[in-house]
């Protein structure tokens, strides 16, 4: 939900690098093992787990931290990926493409034809603009609230009806959860399965994937967090981002992702064709987003990268296909500044012979300034009411359009709250989020605007009240 994400692919490289022999420049287990457990302490997150491939073998996986009930967090631990979940939704897709039951670039109510919107072009968008996010879908056309409300695929793609398109199809890339949950309904028609149950069989399954699926009730994950001030605590997760969808629904290990990582180098068991897999990771538009992979700049490589934030979790995946390293960083928490993506950093750097920075302070920075803003709003609002009697005298006598205008200045925090939640969409690049979910993540800087504006009604309350006071007085 954070990064505009690129992507590269040429299907060459991605049909498989001849292995490369290890020397003393490449790092050793040990080396990254370090590497994360001086990261976890550094981010200060309840626990990570990350996963390093190289070409067709598991370098290290490892787990820090804890989880909620204080045990160890392991490479074994099943945690949400978020987003991440979009490349295996493009994957179970591409099976069916390679079946010969899916083409591309056949219109998605060819396969779908529960699929119906208020937007006649809608049933232009074919299966491959779903994947490649240039549907013309977006959260500004759609209630997306609704939506999430369905207990199932095919209740999401009910709730859409009402909704309209923001472009025409294939003309205009834009991110859209939307997209996938559809991608994943396709797949359950057109293969007569569960999302879940095909994506186990054509997918996790054949990769040895054995601690992944979309259905918590089967892999259960770690409780996740919240950071409020530099303090985690537990939180279960939005009942409406806990359906099997496939824009966020897969629920995974390090270890498991290892073995997904390989696979994107063309090594193991094959679930996709060599024409398949270069495919998921060709760039379209300006916005070079493939399917479910994304082109990333990641220190001094270009990277196929995926990120995910699911309001109490965070993970990223990264591919580099020029020299054959995966990465993969989980994390049972989710706050304002994305630890995971600057864990994976650290990891690219040290696949590539350098000195990671030390990390951790980032978040913390963050957190304290708004902690401190919070405690000094609280405060002047205490002494605004304190010294609304003496405001009141001083300012009575002026003229009333002067005091309107004092008592607007001190209210800007109530406009500011009150415009919170399309601010916040407005700085994600037009995705809908709503007041629940900025108690989540964005938790620290929605109590500091919260006490901001507490702090203001107060104080101008309190003057309000002075004034009259005054004006009976005279």
């Amino acid at each position: 939900m954070k990064r505009t994400l690129l992507v590269l692919a040429v299907a060459a490289l991605l049909g498989g690098l001849p292995a490369t022999p290890a020397s003393a420049e490449q790092p050793g287990a040990d080396t990254f093992d370090d590497y994360l457990a001086q990261a976890w302490e550094g981010t200060g997150v309840p626990g990570l787990s990350a996963v390093v491939t190289h070409h067709d073998r598991i370098v290290h996986a490892s787990g820090h931290g804890h989880d909620a009930d204080g045990g160890a967090i392991t490479e074994h631990t099943p945690m949400r990926v978020a987003s991440v979940s979009k490349s295996f939704t493009a994957t179970a897709v591409l099976t069916l493409v390679d079946d010969d039951r899916v083409a591309l670039d056949e219109p998605v109510v060819s396969y779908l034809p529960e699929f119906h919107m208020a937007d006649e072009r809608a049933r232009r968008i074919t299966v491959r603009e779903l994947l490649n996010q240039t549907s013309g879908l977006s959260d500004t056309a759609v209630d997306i609230a609704a939506a999430e409300e369905a207990t199932s695929l095919s209740e999401y793609v009910a709730a859409l009806r009402d909704g309209t398109l923001a472009a025409d199809p294939g003309t205009r890339w834009e991110y859209c959860n939307v997209n996938y949950e559809l991608a994943a309904r396709l797949v359950e028609v057109v293969s007569g399965q569960p999302f879940g149950d095909y994506l186990r069989e054509r997918v996790f399954t054949p990769l040895g994937m054995s601690s992944s699926a979309v259905d918590a009730s089967e892999v259960t994950p770690a409780l996740g967090h919240n950071s409020l001030f530099g303090l985690w605590f537990p939180r279960s997760e939005l009942e409406g981002f806990l359906d099997n969808g496939g824009a966020g629904g897969v629920v995974t290990t390090a270890r498991d992702m290892g073995r997904w990582l390989i696979a994107q180098h063309g090594h193991g068991p094959a679930v996709v064709t060599p024409e398949s897999l270069a495919e998921l990771h060709r760039p379209v538009t300006e916005a070079e987003y493939a399917m479910g992979w994304g082109r990333q700049r990641v220190g001094e490589r270009d990277l196929l990268v995926h990120s995910g934030n699911l309001f109490t979790y965070t993970a990223v995946q990264a591919v580099d296909p020029d020299t054959g390293w995966g990465f993969a960083v989980l994390v049972n928490g989710a706050g304002l500044y994305d630890d995971a993506y600057e864990v994976l950093t650290g990891l690219v750097e040290l696949s590539q012979g350098g000195t990671p920075d030390a990390l951790g302070g980032s978040r913390q920075v963050v957190e304290l300034v708004l902690g401190l803003l919070a405690l000094t709003a609280t405060g002047l609002g205490a002494l605004g009411v304190v010294r609304a009697g003496r405001w009141a005298r001083a300012s009575g006598s002026g003229p009333r359009w002067w005091l309107g205008v004092r008592l607007a200045g001190v209210a800007v925090p109530v406009v500011v709250l009150a415009a919170y939640p399309d601010l916040a969409s407005v700085l994600m690049n037009g995705r809908t989020v709503t007041w629940e979910q900025l108690t989540y993540f964005a938790l620290p800087l929605t109590v500091t605007l919260a006490l901001a504006a507490l702090a203001s009604v107060a104080t101008v309350v309190a003057r309000v009240v002075a004034l009259r006071s005054v004006g009976s007085a005279r």
